[in-house]
């Protein structure tokens, strides 16, 4: 009988340089309210009624801004090979442009060194959804002046770190800070308008593009994209949720993997949104395709699709499924990360490595955290059958190395290896984390 405190496989499964790691994200675990850091679009987003459980913040997160040393003895501790970490906009330029915060670029300097010290690859992500509030004001992702601001920024911070950066990406999972932001008004800046989301779902790609460029400009490689996908399942046989659940599949998987990869965008996405995409879009896709090192792919769930008629477009609706849930109210899915991989490899994006950069759940069971190994073990089991199909995934990154502040979810819902106590701050490793150290030691 299998131990359930146990993963079922171990490093030795996997072929050699095979690169395991744990991801983060700044204002998730920075603490925004030290170090110099300006105020981005989530502290507004956070203090207005209605948008976060219990209106909080990140302005002190997990203090990773005093405590980083530790927690990056954690990942060498547990056998890690890579940090995929985030850089925060606001904290290395508090208004977006402008005059440069030297504490900022300072502490991302140590970090940075710390990962070596520790022989942690550092893996940097540039923009993880913490906008600097000068900008929002200036129409934040509506406005297609943000490409620019952004290479400027990615320029600067790469100036500073990217000598000892081991690979990197501009933005982590356009499809939230387009859509989930400026069409379901479920993140910041908490919009629910059309005509901002197509301009936000052309722009924040716009902006990859340029980062690219700007990096290749500095000398640097090993650049890669890192999008999230779901599973789109219809909810019945019927034409219609057949129709419906591919349409939610061409705005949250084909829209941001076309327009990198094959320089277009669904047909079935533009059917809604062209209308009100900023103009001659169709000019910029020499840009957002640029060409890239590797793709990054963050999965966690499917979804149930069914036709809503009755709605304005895209005429269609999330339904409740029938499968195990995490505490997002999540579906446990793995064969949709098996889909995304072998889709990647054979159709969007053939001859690219391809790395899982997210993959985790939310659970809150700090002592035997059995739901987070059974949820980690399927998904790794799903991705070796992609290899074993050919797939050339090159790594594994678990989301997260530490409970954390979970956007419109507060600190309710514990994605970590690793428990931390947000009232003393306090890290507890997890039976996850024990369990990883154990199968990559094996």
């Amino acid at each position: 009988m299998a131990d359930p405190a146990a993963f079922a496989f171990a490093r030795s499964d996997f072929p050699e340089g095979f690169v395991f790691g744990a991801a983060t994200a700044a204002y998730q675990i920075e603490g925004a309210r030290f170090g110099g850091a300006g105020p981005c679009h989530w502290d507004s987003f956070a203090a207005t009624p209605g948008n976060v459980v219990r209106a909080e913040d990140g302005a002190t997160a997990c203090d990773h801004y005093h405590r980083w040393e530790a927690d990056l003895d954690l990942m060498r501790d547990a056998g890690l090979d890579a940090y995929r970490f985030s850089m925060s906009w606001a904290r290395v330029m508090p208004e977006g442009r402008g005059a440069v915060n030297r504490e900022g670029l300072d502490f991302y300097d140590r970090l940075v060194d710390g990962m070596l010290a520790r022989g942690l690859q550092p893996w940097a992500t540039l923009y993880h959804w913490e906008l600097p509030s000068a900008l929002s004001d200036l129409g934040g992702w509506r406005n297609r002046d943000i490409a620019g601001w952004f290479a400027d920024y990615v320029t600067l911070v790469m100036r500073r770190v990217g000598d000892r950066i081991h690979a990197a990406a501009p933005v982590n999972e356009p499809w939230c800070v387009a859509w989930l932001g400026h069409f379901l008004g479920l993140h910041a800046p908490g919009f629910r308008d059309i005509r901002a989301a197509a301009r936000a779902m052309h722009h924040v790609l716009l902006a990859h593009g340029t980062a690219i460029q700007a990096m290749r400009a500095l000398g640097h490689g090993n650049l890669g994209a890192v999008l999230n996908f779901e599973y789109a399942a219809p909810v019945d046989d019927s034409a219609a949720a057949r129709q419906a659940a591919r349409l939610y599949d061409a705005i949250y998987n084909r829209w941001f993997a076309g327009g990198i990869f094959a320089q277009s965008y669904p047909e079935a996405a533009l059917a809604g949104l062209e209308p009100h995409m900023p103009a001659n879009w169709q000019d910029d896709f020499a840009t957002i395709g640029e060409k890239l090192d590797w793709v990054g792919i963050n999965y966690y769930t499917r979804k149930l699709i069914a036709a809503d008629p009755a709605s304005p477009w895209p005429r269609l609706r999330e339904v409740p499924g029938p499968l195990p849930k995490t505490d997002m109210g999540w579906e446990i899915y793995p064969d949709g990360l098996y889909h995304f991989l072998t889709w990647l490899s054979r159709v969007a994006a053939p001859r690219l490595p391809i790395y899982v950069t997210e993959n985790g759940l939310a659970a809150a069971t700090p002592r035997e955290d059995v739901e987070r190994i059974a949820f980690l073990d399927a998904h790794v089991a799903a991705a070796r059958r992609a290899m074993a199909q050919g797939v050339d995934l090159r790594g594994y990154f678990v989301w997260s190395l530490l409970d954390n502040y979970e956007w419109a979810a507060g600190y309710e819902k514990r994605f970590g290896l690793v428990h931390v106590d947000f009232d003393t701050l306090e890290r507890q490793p997890k039976a996850s984390y024990h369990a990883l150290r154990a199968a990559l030691a094996g």
